[in-house]
């Protein structure tokens, strides 16, 4: 058994906040986010909407496409770093949300690269035959953890979902043909959101710090990225006797416009390969690729056979590649 992508969903908060708006809040401007990071709008959570709200109606929206029922689910996986609550797990609400009674969920948090490491479980527990039909979700309300008077990081980040259905398939020739994950936790403090956790409780302090905010090294984080990003995609498309040439499409994580052009670049993918949406979606993290990917497929950039690269780089240090056969 292989594990296939049969269907995307997704979904963005109604609240959209501009670089016009951030102008208004700290000091930046529009021609500057633009042209450091290529955002133009974020989708903001409105107050009261939780994570799994959002991640419930992009597998709703998952599941309609593909004509599948929640109680023919087997598992759901949610990619994600603001979960509604330490405890339990997103993926529970999630699952009395959808009613997917049959099924069982957790949580997984490897930041920006998150989907891919949820998508390699689903194919694992696919080619395992431990599952038949597997919701990924991706979803993040990073506004509740990003700091509105560091203009550094409040211009980058924002809220949504995305999920993808995964099933079993006999096929050769389509699905998930490899993927390969990589990490390094000699850069944890590249980026962090210091409390709470046991290291550091929610406390007066903690929050007088804003150490319950996001803390970034841009410049050094940004230095490290496109190096990782080939590098890992180069092994995944090796190992399958690939090089970027074969490729139809890369879907990258949408941390940065120049980030993706930089890859693309050295790749020697011309333009119309390259999904860029973070002018649109901002910086979504665990939602991040599969809200490219469900765009990407809603506006008939991808057909029946195509060869998709997927990577991602994300917060200190994760990042990764797959391939799959649409």
């Amino acid at each position: 058994m292989k594990a296939k992508i049969v269907s995307t969903g997704s979904y963005l908060p109604e609240k959209i906040l501009t670089n016009k708006d951030l102008e208004k809040m700290v000091d930046t401007n529009d021609e500057w986010i633009t042209q450091r990071t290529g955002i133009k709008i974020r989708h903001i959570a409105q107050d009261g909407e939780v994570t799994s709200d959002l991640a419930y109606k992009a597998a709703l929206d998952a599941l309609n496409s593909a004509n599948v029922s929640p109680e023919e689910i087997d598992v759901i996986i949610v990619a994600t770093v603001t979960p509604d609550q330490l405890l339990p797990a997103t993926a529970l609400f999630v699952q009395e949300k959808l009613g997917a009674k049959n099924a069982f969920g957790f949580d997984i948090n490897a930041a920006c690269s998150g989907f891919m490491y949820a998508l390699s479980v689903a194919d694992a527990y696919i080619r395992s035959n431990m599952a038949k039909k597997i919701l990924v979700i991706g979803a993040e309300i990073l506004s509740r953890i990003t700091d509105y008077q560091d203009r550094s990081t409040c211009v980058i980040f924002a809220d949504g979902a995305a999920c993808v259905l995964v099933e079993a398939t006999e096929n050769d020739d389509e699905g998930i043909l490899g993927l390969r994950l990589r990490s390094d936790g000699h850069y944890t403090d590249l980026m962090e959101v210091p409390s709470p956790g046991s290291h550091k409780p929610c406390s007066k302090e903690a929050i007088e710090n804003r150490d319950i905010y996001i803390k970034m090294k841009g410049n050094e984080t940004f230095k490290m990225s496109i190096r990782s990003i080939l590098e890992v995609s180069e092994d995944v498309l090796n190992s399958l006797d690939l090089s970027f040439k074969d490729i139809d499409l890369m879907v990258s994580h949408q941390a940065n416009r120049r980030i993706i052009e930089g890859v693309a670049k050295r790749a020697k993918l011309p333009e119309e390969k390259t999904i860029i949406t973070i002018d649109k979606h901002a910086n979504t993290a665990a939602a991040s690729i599969p809200l490219a990917l469900d765009w990407a497929n809603k506006n008939g950039k991808i057909k029946k056979g195509d060869l998709i690269l997927l990577n991602s780089f994300g917060a200190s240090l994760t990042w990764s590649a797959g391939v799959i056969r649409w």
